[in-house]
């Protein structure tokens, strides 16, 4: 188990331990497409040093793996990454990013099982990616939203995203650049308040 990248300098920081008024252990699902950036955006918004199932790719995968749009990858995610982040005095998501080949799709549901939410992280260079993900999290009935990933280089309006992956209007669609914990962390918080708004609706 390896990594290319280096690590966010956070994360080698000391972490102190879980607060004492914390009072939501909350687990959170990160999918998407291969390449899309799911271990970036936990790496990036982890306050500890994140868990990560990286492997070198090999040429046993080549026929196997899409690599179509994201051909300068070179590790790819086997299991899941493991990341956690405090909202609040009182709030901590555990972060669990899937693996994005359809070949290991199966471990999904699993990692979905107990999760208050998900986050689709989608790239517009291989949108068809993550409407598995978007049907099996609507199967599910598990809440998400949608972070366009776009590394800082914005080449579709959000209108045009919402239209190809033809969401329903009350699903949250923002903009994101996965390598950043402030951008990446606000993906996170939209995720809370679309949980609490529809807990808020149903209760009505």
């Amino acid at each position: 188990m390896h990594s290319t990248t280096s690590e966010p300098a956070h994360v080698n920081e000391p972490v102190a331990p879980l607060a004492a008024g914390t009072e939501q252990a909350l687990k959170i699902a990160v999918v998407g497409g291969f390449g899309v950036g799911k271990t970036t955006m936990v790496r990036s918004v982890s306050e500890i040093r994140p868990l990560t199932t990286e492997e070198t790719m090999s040429q046993a995968g080549a026929g196997v793996d899409d690599n179509n749009g994201v051909e300068g990858k070179r590790t790819t995610t086997v299991a899941f990454d493991f990341g956690r982040i405090t909202l609040d005095e009182t709030s901590v998501l555990y972060l669990f990013g899937a693996p994005g080949q359809e070949r290991f799709w199966f471990l999904w549901d699993r990692l979905f099982t107990g999760a208050l939410g998900a986050v689709v992280l989608v790239d517009t260079r291989r949108l068809q990616d993550c409407f598995y993900a978007i049907d099996r999290l609507e199967a599910q009935g598990t809440p998400f939203v949608v972070a366009h990933n776009d590394f800082g280089e914005t080449e579709h309006s959000l209108e045009d995203v919402r239209a190809a992956l033809d969401l329903d209007p009350d699903i949250p669609l923002i903009r994101c650049d996965a390598r950043e914990r402030a951008s990446a962390k606000k993906v996170l918080i939209e995720l809370v308040h679309h949980v609490r708004f529809l807990i808020t609706k149903g209760a009505r």
